[in-house]
């Protein structure tokens, strides 16, 4: 197994809630009603994104690949701010 950093963008909404992407993998974004919250969904969310990507055998978005800081051998996917 190897564990990927990704950089994560999060800011607050007008209502209060919390967004959080990782720009590098299109369409990975989640929010939640408190920073902690919205930081724990992304990493549930990258974490899936990696899982379909490897099930079907897809190599990681061009920019992701650039970005990324792979760590072989470890078994969870660390998401840093």
């Amino acid at each position: 197994m190897k564990t990927y950093v990704f950089k994560v963008e999060v800011e607050q909404d007008e209502d209060g809630r919390w967004a959080a992407e990782i720009p590098s993998l299109p369409g990975c974004a989640t929010q939640g009603s408190t920073k902690e919250e919205a930081l724990e969904a992304i990493n549930e969310a990258t974490k899936a994104y990696l899982e379909v990507l490897a099930e079907h055998n897809q190599p990681l978005p061009d920019q992701a690949q650039i970005e990324v800081k792979v760590i072989d051998s470890a078994d969870v996917v660390a998401v840093t701010v």
